[in-house]
């Protein structure tokens, strides 16, 4: 199926990061936003050629290609509001960074005419807004599809376009599940550690004293706490359960520490040395 044009629904930096990057490929480019300064602001800039406040069911229909860049919550209140509203055969995908608690309710709200590929782009930033969207977020980034029962091989292959298209590296598929038990590892955990990090000392002289380190461990502190908590509370189960196996391995190595335990320290010193190696060769750095 040849993208010729795409119905984005939520221009904040991702959503505008993928008009963007749809755009500069001769992909033309309709969007939804409920807040007319974004949508303005999206034409002025040729972000997008078209794009309204309200979905009315004239608009929806033009698409055969329904991108949603929102918040879990809003999106399943956008579904359950203007399911009507969604022309048959349309293909729709998300960006949420959360799929267990939000792809099946999606799915059962939706007429069976319409397909849901669930994706998550592995990019952004710690800033939000269409003024800040950026389509080289995506290069040699990763792509995740969730696929699920429900999915055809053509929905498939529309995703990977995708994400060729906005130049990622990385294409995976994985479940529901493995997906939820991956970010709240990978992106959920570190979030929190960031958080706590900032949160448990108070000074006012930290940017004066600080090196590197403190500057990289703690740079995605600087959080949207509207969506990230959704986030959190949206995949409780995974991320407490991370939570828990950090503290275990914390509170060792401080008792490593504490005790003087040289070789113990040297040792998971170089277990953490070896990993990130190979993190590294995985990545290309």
């Amino acid at each position: 199926m040849k993208i010729e044009k795409v119905l984005i629904v939520g221009l904040g930096l991702i959503g505008g990061s993928y008009a963007k990057g749809f755009t500069k490929n001769n992909i033309k480019v309709y969007a939804i936003d409920r807040d007319k300064k974004t949508i303005d602001y999206a034409i002025e800039n040729n972000i997008i050629i078209d794009g309204i406040t309200e979905p009315s069911k004239e608009y929806l229909e033009n698409f055969d290609i329904i991108i949603f860049a929102l918040y879990p919550k809003t999106f399943l209140e956008f579904i359950e509001k203007y399911k009507s509203n969604i022309k048959s055969g349309t293909k729709i995908f998300d960006v949420s960074g959360i799929k267990k608690s939000l792809v099946p309710r999606i799915n059962e709200l939706l007429d069976n005419s319409i397909e849901f590929i669930p994706t998550h782009p592995m990019a952004g930033r710690e800033v939000y807004g269409i003024e800040n969207a950026d389509e080289n977020i995506f290069i040699n980034a990763n792509y995740i599809i969730t696929k699920t029962e429900k999915n055809t091989k053509n929905g498939i292959e529309l995703a990977k376009e995708i994400a060729k298209i906005l130049k990622f590296k990385n294409i995976s598929i994985l479940s529901l599940d493995e997906h939820d038990e991956m970010i709240a590892f990978l992106s959920q955990l570190t979030h929190c550690i960031a958080i706590t990090l900032m949160a448990c000392k108070d000074s006012t002289h930290l940017a004066e004293y600080t090196g590197d380190s403190f500057r990289d461990l703690t740079r995605i502190a600087n959080i949207n706490k509207d969506m990230w908590t959704e986030l959190f509370l949206l995949n409780k189960e995974h991320l407490v359960k991370e939570m828990n196996n950090f503290i275990t391995k914390f509170i060792e190595f401080k008792d490593m520490i504490e005790s003087e335990n040289i070789q113990k320290i040297k040792e998971i010193m170089q277990i953490s040395k070896d990993r990130r190696i190979h993190f590294n060769k995985e990545i290309g750095d």
